[in-house]
C-alpha cells in the first residue's frame, strides 16, 4: 500500500490493524471535520441543533444520496447503526401469526436477534435458510436461498456482505426474484458503502441500510436507512418525538418522524461529504482494488496453515476486502486477546453457531507485512499452545 496514504490514518503504528470491518477507522481529514462540527455544536448548541442542524443534515444526505444513487435525499434518514435500522423495520412491520421473514443462516447476530424478538412477539417465524458452505456458484446460492420461500413469506432480509463469513451475496438478483414473487425486500449493506460500489437504483431493494462508519471511514455511529417512498408510512420511529404532529412539518413525514429525536450529537452524520471527498481525492476504487488483491493473494495460504478450506471460490464475485479463515479453537475470545496482547495484531475471532472464523480486513494502510505478521503469529501459536486445533478441522 501507499506509505503516504497510511499517514492519513490515526491507527497506532505498532498495531497490525486487520479489523477494519468491525468499526472502521477515521482518516485524519474526516476526523478533523468531525471535531470542527463538534466544536461548533459546543460553541452555540441551540443554534446548531435547532436552527442549523436540519440544513446541515440535508446537505449531508444530498451528498450521500448522490454517492449511492438515490434520486430523492429525503428517502434517506440517518441512524446510529444498521442494527438500529433493522429494529425500526422489524418493530413496525405488520407481522401476523404464521407470517415468515426469509433470511439466511449467515446473517449478523444482532439482526438475527431483532428478527427473532419481534417474530416471537407477533407469532411470525424467522426463517434462517441454510446456505451450503462453501458456496460455489451464484445460481446454486439463489436456489438454496429460495428453497426457504413459501406462500407465507412476507419479507426477504439479506446481507450484501456478511459479517462473520465475509461473503458477498447476489442481492440484486435476490431482490429481482423476490419482487417477481410480490415480496418486500430489505438489504443489510452494513459493510458495503466505501467497500464495493453501491447503486440503489440497480439493487432495487425496498429497504436498505448501510454503515458509513465502517468502510467510508466516518466517525462511529453514522449509518443510514433508505426506504422506498411508497413504503415509508409503514415504519414508525423507535422514539416518538417532536417530528410527530410537528408544528413545522417538512415535506417528508419520514424525516420528521426519524431525524430529530431530542438532544444528540449528530456531528458524525455531517462528516459524510468529507468522507466522500477524501475517497475521491485518493482514487478509492484503486485503493479498494489493491486491497481486494491482497485479500485474495493470501487467502489459500492461511487456510492451508490452519488446515481448513475457504468458504468460497477466491474470486471477486464472492470476496471484497475481507476474508474469513475457518479455524477450530476451544476459546476464540482467548485467541483474539492473545493475538492482540502478545503480537499487537487486531483481528476478530468470531463465533457463528458452532463455527469460528478469523476474519482479516484490508484497507489503505495495510500491507503484506501485516498479513505476514499474522501468519507468523498463528504459526507460533499452533506450535506453542493449544488455542488452534488443526486436527479437528481436518476431520
Amino acid at each position: 500500500m501507499n506509505p503516504e496514504l497510511k499517514k492519513q490514518f490515526l491507527i497506532q503504528p505498532d498495531i497490525a490493524f486487520l479489523n477494519f470491518g468491525s468499526f472502521g477507522a477515521c482518516a485524519k481529514p474526516i476526523f478533523e471535520d468531525y471535531q470542527k462540527w463538534q466544536l461548533e455544536l459546543e460553541q452555540e448548541p441551540a443554534q446548531f441543533i435547532q436552527v442549523n442542524g436540519p440544513n446541515y443534515l440535508k446537505a449531508s444526505r444530498e451528498a450521500l444520496a448522490k454517492y449511492i444513487n438515490v434520486a430523492d435525499p429525503n428517502d434517506l434518514v440517518y441512524v446510529t447503526n444498521p442494527s438500529y435500522a433493522t429494529n425500526i423495520v422489524a418493530k413496525s412491520l405488520k407481522l401476523n401469526p404464521g407470517d415468515e421473514v426469509l433470511s439466511t443462516n449467515l446473517e449478523y447476530g444482532a439482526a438475527d436477534k431483532a428478527w427473532e424478538y419481534y417474530c416471537k412477539k407477533t407469532g411470525a417465524k424467522y426463517v434462517r435458510q441454510n446456505i451450503t458452505l462453501p458456496v460455489t456458484t451464484k445460481e446454486k446460492f439463489i436456489q438454496d436461498f429460495f428453497a426457504g420461500f413459501s406462500s407465507k413469506t412476507k419479507l426477504v432480509f439479506i446481507s450484501e456482505i456478511t459479517s462473520t463469513t465475509a461473503l458477498k451475496f447476489p442481492v440484486k438478483e435476490i431482490c429481482e426474484i423476490a419482487k417477481q414473487k410480490g415480496v418486500m425486500t430489505f438489504v443489510d449493506g452494513a459493510h458495503s458503502p466505501g467497500h464495493i460500489p453501491v447503486d440503489l437504483t440497480k439493487i432495487k431493494a425496498d429497504i436498505y441500510t448501510g454503515a458509513c462508519h465502517k468502510w467510508m471511514m466516518t466517525p462511529k455511529g453514522s449509518s443510514f436507512l433508505y426506504v422506498k417512498k411508497e413504503l415509508q408510512n409503514l415504519f414508525d420511529p423507535l422514539l416518538v418525538s417532536w417530528g410527530y404532529n410537528s408544528m413545522f412539518p417538512s415535506d417528508s413525514q419520514f424525516l420528521d418522524y426519524h431525524q430529530m429525536q431530542g438532544t444528540r450529537d449528530f456531528s458524525a452524520f455531517l462528516t459524510i461529504p468529507k468522507a466522500i471527498e477524501f475517497m475521491k481525492q485518493h482514487n478509492w476504487p484503486e485503493v479498494a482494488k489493491a486491497s481486494c488483491e491482497l485479500v485474495k493473494k493470501n487467502a489459500l495460504r492461511f487456510c492451508e496453515l490452519v488446515g481448513s478450506k475457504p468458504l468460497c471460490p477466491i474470486t471477486d464475485e464472492w470476496l471484497g476486502q475481507m476474508f474469513s479463515i475457518p479455524i477450530s479453537t476451544p476459546e476464540p475470545e482467548k485467541l483474539q486477546r492473545h493475538l492482540f496482547v502478545k503480537f499487537k495484531i487486531e483481528i476478530p475471532a468470531m463465533r457463528h453457531g458452532d463455527k469460528v472464523y478469523l476474519r482479516y480486513s484490508i484497507n489503505a494502510f495495510n500491507s503484506q507485512n501485516d498479513l505476514d505478521r499474522l501468519y507468523d503469529a498463528l504459526k507460533e501459536i499452533m506450535e506453542t499452545t493449544d488455542l488452534i486445533n488443526v486436527k479437528k478441522l481436518a476431520q
